[in-house]
């Protein structure tokens, strides 16, 4: 009988896809219908795990290694690049157990159960707060952009390390619950609605940053007469702008969400069925999240992509 923690026997109970056949097609379900199923490999899965570790990593080395970068800012990036490497980690880490169980390596003993457990408290607790420092970066930014004057009077070192330890503690005992009480249907909504949260908090931030940026460009461009094409441009580079900051945050988190409100929904409906089917498809894109985070949020800094470079040549 396989041995599974209650994050894979809550998130993935009809995904009876074989792991060892990674393909592309469509596939029955129960009752009849046809369903789009997207099997990943275990071997790409695992390889972006490696890359999205590595590259957190060597984010948390600039970080920690560049006193100039020591800033409230620079603290929720690290931060996020420690959930991010977390998230890359567990799930890597939970894969590999249930393929060492599902090829006899290990047996499956209340041991190997209880360490299933406290991975999944590691998985969801890391999730929970990528999205959360997902959030503190843009209040961060909101608040540097409207209230410039009073930054560092505002956004101070203690007030950052408070915050940065109310959501590691937020996060652990959220995820605990969660796995405490994994089959109460609360307990899924409340995550839902906490993804739909930060979708809408940092949507309205960034747009209302993005306006702000266009209003200052086009009072810029009249200031110099410049011509209208240029105005447009600056708006369509904010709206580039803007999807690059929120459009890999839903493609990534948004199906894994859709994926847990079906469960309260139509657990037993055929359609729902078929979404069920691709759960290791969306944990794959969290997986991707946790890559394209450092490209946006750490790399986009010179300063540190200057430390990256010293690190890399091993000038520590």
């Amino acid at each position: 009988m396989p041995v599974l923690g209650p994050q894979r026997q809550l998130l993935s109970p009809l995904n009876s896809t074989s792991p060892a056949t990674p393909r592309l097609g469509l596939a029955t379900n129960q009752t009849g219908p046809q369903c789009l199923e997207v099997s990943v490999p275990e071997g790409l899965f695992l390889s972006l795990g490696l890359v999205s570790l590595v590259e957190n990593v060597l984010v948390v080395a600039a970080i920690i290694k560049n006193r100039n970068l020591h800033s409230p800012m620079y603290y929720f990036i690290c931060c996020l690049a420690v959930s991010d490497l977390l998230v890359s980690v567990s799930n890597v880490l939970e894969t590999a157990v249930m393929l060492l169980l599902e090829a006899g390596a290990l047996a499956p003993r209340a041991a190997v159960v209880q360490q299933l457990d406290v991975i999944d408290v590691l998985i969801c607790s890391s999730m929970v707060s990528s999205l959360c420092f997902l959030g503190a970066i843009a209040v961060d930014r909101y608040i540097s952009i409207f209230y410039a004057l009073r930054y560092h009077s505002l956004v101070t070192l203690p007030r950052a390390w408070r915050a940065i330890a109310a959501i590691w503690v937020a996060s652990i005992l959220a995820s605990t619950l969660f796995i405490a009480y994994y089959n109460h249907t609360a307990v899924l909504l409340c995550l839902v609605s906490f993804f739909v949260a930060m979708l809408v908090l940092m949507a309205v931030l960034y747009v209302h940053m993005l306006a702000r940026a266009c209003q200052h460009a086009r009072g810029i461009a009249r200031l110099h007469k410049r011509q209208r094409s240029t105005q447009q441009g600056f708006g369509l580079k904010g709206a580039a702008t803007l999807t690059i900051l929120l459009g890999p945050f839903f493609l990534c988190w948004g199906p894994f969400f859709l994926h847990l409100s079906l469960i309260v929904l139509c657990p037993q409906h055929p359609t729902c069925g078929c979404i069920f089917k691709n759960f290791k498809l969306f944990l794959t894109l969290i997986i991707c999240n946790a890559i394209v985070d450092p490209l946006i949020y750490a790399f986009r800094s010179q300063e540190l992509r200057k430390t990256l470079q010293e690190v890399l040549q091993g000038s520590w």
